[in-house]
């Protein structure tokens, strides 16, 4: 297992390197870069200023170039200082000569977003599992009918228009919770029950919207999961013992029948750190998905190759995790990576 371990991760570094050569290529290939779009704010620059500021970013150096620099701060995780006019750094704060602290852009934004994505996973699985193992007890009875169609809705229905749909409903109409941001204006100012309940009226929708349009997909994998198992002779055996229905489901049954979901949460990982673009850019929310979006609206190339590194390596990581997680659920891919 530690062999399997250490060439995992060997192999790793330069797939990542690789990940990101792509990705920093593909986005020289759109049109315009951080000085058009500065250049689009102020009619007046002319083109000297955009070619000092083309220097200044290193934008006038080869691709390859530029990508040699990047890697090189990369290997020290520096990934440099944003392009926009405050030039805070990417990742970790830093200090200056005179010792102010000016903190990172994705150190920032990445807890809100792990607050609001690590909730509404939990809350998903909650709701998920139970529903899944319901509709396999009842197959072909109406409780697995009932789950069968919210399960069409949930993959039909788009998340953003969801979204909309419940910000105008329950936000601009009944007014139950906000719609924007994260705390109120006058959040300062309250105790601290009132700014934890500030904080969760907030995050309520953000957080539901998508437990909800992910609940369809868990369900379904772990319906079919458990459907799978409960046809095993070891399933046959344990009921033949004379065993309750609820031990030989609890104790035999979901075990295995969760195995799908090991590749789901690896998968998740990036997923939980890299945010959602369109849920928190509705709602206004300062975490990495509006940073990302904010960044390839601005042409930001030093924030957008950070997010796009943290989540290529946190998907390597993930794949890794979730082999793991495998091999120590199930003895017989455990006797294959051993081997």
């Amino acid at each position: 297992m530690i062999q399997y371990l250490a060439k995992r991760l060997f192999w790793m570094v330069p797939l990542l390197i690789g990940i990101s050569l792509i990705s920093f290529l593909i986005l020289h290939l759109a049109p315009g870069d951080i000085t058009t779009t500065e250049a689009g704010f102020n009619p007046k620059a002319s083109e000297e200023s955009r070619q000092k500021l083309r220097k200044l970013y290193h934008l006038d150096e080869p691709l390859m170039v530029q990508y040699g620099l990047w890697l090189k701060r990369m290997a020290t995780l520096d990934f440099g200082e944003s392009f926009a006019g405050h030039q805070r750094p990417v990742l970790w704060e830093k200090k200056d000569e005179k010792g102010n602290v000016t903190k990172g852009m994705i150190q920032e934004a990445l807890p809100i977003t792990l607050l609001i994505n690590v909730i509404s996973l939990i809350l998903t699985m909650l709701l998920a599992i139970p529903l899944g193992m319901i509709a396999a007890r009842k197959h072909h009875q109406w409780q697995d009918r009932a789950i069968t169609v919210f399960n069409f809705v949930g993959f039909s229905i788009p998340g953003f228009w969801l979204s909309l749909l419940l910000m105008y409903w329950l936000g601009v109409v009944y007014n139950i919770f906000p719609i924007s941001g994260i705390h109120s204006i006058n959040y300062q100012s309250f105790s601290t029950w009132d700014k934890i309940y500030d904080t969760t009226r907030h995050l309520f929708l953000p957080i539901v919207i998508p437990s909800l349009t992910g609940l369809a997909g868990i369900t379904l994998f772990v319906k079919n999961g458990m459907l799978d198992v409960l046809h095993q002779d070891y399933i046959t055996t344990a009921r033949a013992k004379g065993l309750a229905e609820d031990v030989v489901i609890r104790r035999h049954a979901l075990r295995n029948a969760l195995l799908p979901l090991i590749t789901i949460m690896g998968l998740s990982i990036p997923g939980l750190i890299g945010g959602s673009v369109i849920a928190e850019t509705l709602f206004a929310i300062p975490g990495m998905g509006k940073l990302f979006y904010d960044a390839v609206m601005m042409r930001d190339f030093p924030v957008i190759m950070g997010i796009l590194t943290i989540g290529a390596a946190l998907t390597l990581i993930g794949n890794l995790l979730a082999d793991i997680a495998y091999a120590w659920a199930d003895p017989r891919v455990r006797r294959g990576v051993v081997r």
